[in-house]
């Protein structure tokens, strides 16, 4: 079985390393899967769940906006937050999602908040998901 060498890392350090087999993360023009060999590539990513593959599991990784780099044999996450699904504070996660749905209730969608809130219940939603709740 072939794999391929994945780092995702924040600001504030590194948050997974290992070879896996497949690598699916959703960039601001879409679904990406990535398999060893893919064709090198830089692209935006959007708020949401990293899928590492390795021997049938998957392991789930919240990741805030960045951009990933592929090579053929590695692939670099260079994320703006990520956290693995033991590292979330899923009370926190779900008071955020609280707040931005309070939020979008009552702005318009002319409006900043609007948008900031939006936002923010993808990043809480996400958070909620990888931690499995």
């Amino acid at each position: 079985m072939s794999t391929i060498n994945v780092n995702v890392v924040t600001p504030d350090g590194a948050i997974y390393e290992g070879d896996v087999e497949m690598v699916s993360a959703r960039s601001q023009s879409g679904e990406l899967g990535i398999l060893p060999g893919h064709v090198p590539l830089v692209a935006p990513l959007s708020v949401g769940a990293v899928r590492l593959k390795y021997e049938s599991r998957i392991n789930l990784v919240s990741v805030s906006g960045g951009f990933i780099e592929v090579r053929p044999d590695s692939v670099t996450i260079l994320a703006e937050a990520a956290e693995n699904p033991s590292e979330i504070d899923v009370e926190r996660a779900q008071r955020a999602k609280e707040r931005a749905e309070d939020r979008l209730d009552r702005a318009t969608q002319e409006d900043i908040d609007f948008k900031r809130a939006q936002l923010a219940l993808k990043r809480a939603s996400t958070r909620l998901d990888v931690a499995g709740r």
